[in-house]
């Protein structure tokens, strides 16, 4: 089988489309293809409607053509004009499968996938918890070892802290940072432990700023952005797992381990991100973060392995969907 895994290049969305694209291909004999959607001028800010003849305004680069794949997974408001054509142009040889609520009928595509929270139902849309992603048991082990020598000395408990920033339901203020580096640093110093802290680019400067300044005196590694990102080897070696509320991606993937999940409060809200984290929190993987670090247990988050095997097996049944 040939998968191709379509977005427009940003990670969050990539990781996404590569993720169950790379979940299929555990469960089946599969070639995975990487593909990155780019537009020439504005013609990607059209609305899918407006877009009559998409590949005509494709950068080269992007290599939307013939052979056409078995299963074409794709992210992101980019992809949206190829993804509704898809089968029309393989002539129906291609299983077209759309991550995200698409805003469009779902019965343009095979199969949508979209999190739970967009509240979003049919006979071919099969809601998860969150977001597909590319954490795997191996590829934390792999991870970890690249970064083996800075982290086996460190004491534990181990808090990695996962931040994200701003977003149109959420922003990180640096008053807020303040708190956030309060609330971080107390319980730390008195369990002795150590801090595993990366940003995303959304987080804004003057927090980050703070926050590394205020705590860079804890042991352990706060990452400056520069050389190989440790963030998958954060996740392997964390005791706990802090993550900001305004990423439904680090959540999920923080979920995937089966390691307790803290959610860290933002400036905003978003009903949207409620209803997750109560998902998350139904499923025994998440709770607020009141100030101090206690452990649980639960089966880990695996929203991408059983939306894989939906996808393997509508694929088999060509749209049926699985029997419950």
């Amino acid at each position: 089988m040939t998968i191709w895994a379509i977005s427009d290049g940003r990670a969050g969305i990539e990781a996404q489309a590569v993720g169950l694209a790379e979940a299929v291909a555990r469960q089946v004999p599969a070639k995975v293809v990487v593909k990155r959607v780019g537009w020439s001028g504005r013609t990607g800010r059209l609305p899918w409607w407006a877009n009559w003849l998409p590949r005509r305004w494709l950068t080269p680069e992007s290599e939307i053509h013939a052979p056409w794949p078995d299963l074409w997974i794709a992210a992101g408001r980019a992809t949206l004009p190829l993804s509704i054509r898809a089968r029309r142009w393989s002539g129906g040889k291609t299983y077209v499968v759309q991550i995200q609520d698409p805003r469009v009928p779902a019965n343009m595509f095979d199969l949508v996938i979209p999190p739970k929270h967009d509240r979003l139902s049919g006979d071919n849309v099969l809601a998860i918890t969150g977001s597909p992603h590319r954490v795997t048991a191996a590829r934390l082990d792999s991870e970890y070892e690249k970064f083996k020598d800075q982290i086996d000395a460190l004491p534990h408990p181990r808090v990695a802290v996962l931040l994200g920033g701003k977003s149109k339901a959420f922003d990180l203020s640096v008053e807020r940072a303040a708190q956030m580096a309060h609330q971080i640093q107390l319980p730390l110093e008195q369990e002795g432990g150590s801090l595993l802290m990366t940003f995303s680019r959304r987080t804004p400067e003057p927090a980050r700023a703070l926050l590394t300044a205020r705590l860079r005196h804890l042991p352990g590694i706060i990452w400056d952005g520069e050389g190989a990102n440790p963030y998958f080897a954060f996740l392997a070696a964390a005791d706990y797992i802090m993550v900001s509320e305004d990423s439904t991606n680090m959540a999920t993937e923080a979920a995937s381990t089966g390691k307790p999940v803290f959610i860290l409060k933002m400036d905003g809200q978003s009903l949207k991100f409620r209803l997750f984290h109560q998902e998350l929190e139904r499923q025994g993987a998440a709770r607020p973060y009141g100030g101090a670090f206690h452990g649980w247990t639960y089966e880990p988050v695996d929203e991408t392995g059983r939306a894989a095997a939906e996808v393997v097996a509508r694929m088999d049944g060509r749209g049926k969907p699985t029997p419950r």
